[in-house]
């Protein structure tokens, strides 16, 4: 088991933050792992100063980052001036370049239908990332399928809304759940 792994078995819930107030309650918080989704070039480094300050880990998903390429050169400065702890992407080529910097890396794939399955089955195979994160977290049974073609921890993230679903995810061989809920985000491991 990666060290990595390690981390997300002893955090299984990871905060999604989408604004400022989400920013606020997640530092407040006991949640350790936390995933940046908003933000721009502008404010992305007080945001990870901020939730580093709080101890906390985090991925900064570079799609939904405004104002920055997510090419080689845009890697390079995420990695130099902003420093997370990894990235996340739908792009196989960001994270191909995060990687070879030494980032860790979670790819984000969506499970529609099953074009989308196994376009996303050959994307993890191709471009290798640290984990991979499913949505909708609540599709147990992709989440399943998914566990037995890939040997990366599987994170489950989107529509999770209540404890109920965490449950049903991480049944299902989920390592984690990622949630914008910040009712979840007290949950211990234990009453999971």
């Amino acid at each position: 088991m990666s060290n990595f792994e390690m981390l997300l078995a002893d955090n299984p819930i990871v905060g999604a933050i989408r604004n400022d107030e989400d920013l606020d309650l997640i530092c407040k918080s006991s949640i350790k792992i936390v995933f940046v989704l908003y933000g721009s070039i502008l404010s992305i480094k007080k945001i990870n100063e901020t939730l580093k300050e709080n101890d906390k880990i985090v991925f900064i998903h570079l799609d939904m980052l405004e104002g920055l390429k997510s090419d080689q050169k845009g890697i390079e400065f995420i990695k130099e001036v902003i420093n997370p702890y990894g990235i996340i992407s739908t792009k196989g080529m960001t994270l191909k370049y995060a990687s070879n910097l030494g980032m860790l890396t979670i790819q984000r794939i969506f499970m529609l239908d099953t074009l989308s399955f196994d376009t996303g089955i050959k994307s993890v195979h191709t471009f290798s990332p640290d984990a991979v994160e499913v949505l909708p977290g609540i599709a147990a049974k992709a989440i399943e399928t998914l566990g037995k073609e890939i040997t990366q921890p599987i994170i489950a993230g989107g529509l999770i809304k209540s404890k109920k679903d965490a449950i049903a995810a991480l049944n299902a061989g989920a390592k984690a759940i990622s949630t914008s809920c910040s009712e979840l985000w007290e949950f211990e491991e234990k009453s999971l």
